[in-house]
């Protein structure tokens, strides 16, 4: 007499495979969101990094700016060109000037 046919169990090996596969794809997904945040971190500390080194070179020339307008001399000469004039002096405006200069 044959053997009554028997539903086949499951294949272990492939169930521990396919277990084995899930972990680790959710262990790299874990990944994903700290490593997109690092790398986005970094061009924003390279951004900042170049700020602060424009700022830097902008904040040097108004110090050189400053400690030039200290002199009498600079300062008097930056407020003529401001069109200021001294007290008792007269401002005269001179109109119907060619716009290029010969």
């Amino acid at each position: 007499m044959a053997a009554p046919l028997r539903r086949p169990g499951p294949r272990w090996d492939r169930l521990g495979r396919a277990a084995l596969l899930c972990v680790f794809c959710g262990v790299g997904i874990l990944y994903i969101h700290p490593l997109f945040s690092i790398w986005t971190a970094r061009g924003e500390a390279q951004r900042r990094h170049q700020d602060v080194v424009r700022l830097t070179t902008e904040h040097r020339a108004l110090i050189r700016r400053q400690q030039a307008l200290r002199d009498p001399q600079a300062l008097q000469s930056a407020a003529r060109r401001l069109g200021m004039v001294h007290t008792g002096e007269k401002a005269y405006v001179v109109t119907g000037l060619p716009d290029t200069p010969r």
